[in-house]
């Protein structure tokens, strides 16, 4: 199994036929119970609070996203607001990135899982939002009462930086190939010893998939997307083709991606220093956000009339993007949404098509070096494998 999920929110099953050492055949079926069906029928508002509570992961970007499909459909500005927003979503995804770890890492390395080491972690987090919006409402469509706290939020940013230095990297992060090397020799933590793993010469480059990154960000492509075709949900395209969101797709220029790929190309190790830039500049663009904020007022609506919108989301996994329909009442007549499972789990997506042909020595191989791959895309539910040979 991948990540943390709760039960019966679907599943990824991946089917591999070996032939003489290598993967002949590679099938990923995703089944995601469309939740965002019971939306339909509320009130904006209703929706954003609901929203968090259908998806175990990834709550705030969840919540965000319908908030930001709300504004679009009723013409609310939430421009002030969406700094502070940001703060959120990173503070999140800094907490999904950790659980994987302290949880998911060890699991590939054979060693017991510290989910308990996440606890000061998960207080930082949780300091974020009462520290921008003393109400808690910062994700209500409009936004809330935004009221700063800079002592409260440096404080909050100075644990999370404290915790990734000690339990992640062990010290300073890495910042190319040779120092991702040296750093994984030391062993330090969990991420360095996985890092020794990935970088061996016949993981660094395995499970290389050549699909395009989805560097598109605008709420009007979705949208077009979404409402024009419903079936884009569950097979997304980019430019007619399957596309790999998250940490690659964000990082792929920073200076330690850059150098992991002159070095051994695309697979496990480059994914892997994506991951770790990802972790590495969060708290540095935390930081820079916190000398950004200014208070603001929740935004009003222009329109209280039918309308449609789309938000995106930034989240851990990738991109999130909620489509949904106003009626003339404020209520929802219908919601679509893209998640970042979508689209790396895609049936010819990235874990798919890096499978496809590659090299391994045997079943058990086979099944580990899967498991790898999975942990690097990271789906946002639980994973089964089978072979056949």
């Amino acid at each position: 199994m991948s990540a943390a999920t709760l039960p019966g929110e679907g599943s990824v099953s991946v089917r591999l036929w070996l032939d003489d050492g290598t993967i002949r055949r590679a099938e990923v079926a995703t089944r995601r119970p469309r939740a965002v069906t019971a939306l339909v029928g509320r009130k904006g508002d209703e929706a954003v609070q609901l929203a968090p509570l259908l998806f175990s992961l990834c709550g705030s970007a969840q919540g965000l996203a319908v908030a930001r499909a709300c504004e679009a459909a009723l013409g609310i500005d939430a421009t002030p607001h969406e700094t502070a927003r940001a703060l959120l979503t990173d503070a999140e995804a800094l907490d999904s990135h950790g659980w994987q770890a302290v949880v998911e890492w060890p699991a590939r390395l054979g060693t017991p899982p510290r989910p308990a080491a996440l606890r000061d972690l998960r207080a930082a987090v949780s300091a974020v939002m009462p520290a921008l919006y003393p109400a808690k409402d910062g994700m209500r469509p409009g936004g809330g009462v935004l009221r700063p706290d800079r002592a409260a939020l440096r404080e909050a940013l100075a644990r999370l930086a404290g915790w990734l230095e000690t339990t992640v990297f062990a010290g300073p992060p890495p910042r190319d190939a040779d120092d991702l090397a040296h750093w994984a020799a030391g062993g330090g933590s969990d991420a360095a010893r996985l890092a020794a793993r990935l970088l061996s010469p016949d993981l660094a480059g395995w499970g290389g998939c050549g699909t395009s990154l989805l560097i598109e960000r605008s709420p009007l492509r979705y949208a077009a997307a979404l409402s024009g075709d419903p079936s884009f949900a569950a097979t997304p395209r980019y430019k007619d083709a399957a596309a790999l969101t998250g940490p690659l797709e964000r990082q792929a220029d920073h200076p330690l991606v850059v150098s992991v790929t002159e070095r051994f190309g695309d697979g496990l190790a480059r994914l892997f220093a994506a991951r770790l830039a990802d972790l590495a500049e969060l708290p540095r663009r935390m930081e820079a956000a916190v000398a950004d904020l200014r208070t603001a007022e929740p935004a009003a609506a222009a329109t209280s009339g039918p309308g449609e919108g789309c938000g995106v989301a930034e989240t851990a996994r990738g991109r999130l993007a909620h489509w949904l329909r106003l009626d003339g009442d404020g209520r929802l007549a219908d919601a679509r949404m893209v998640a970042p499972t979508d689209w790396n789990f895609a049936a010819d997506g990235p874990l798919a098509r890096g499978l496809a042909g590659a090299v391994v020595r045997d079943r058990d191989d086979a099944v580990e070096r899967a498991r790898l791959l999975v942990a690097m895309l990271d789906p946002c539910v639980a994973c089964g494998i089978e072979v056949h040979e």
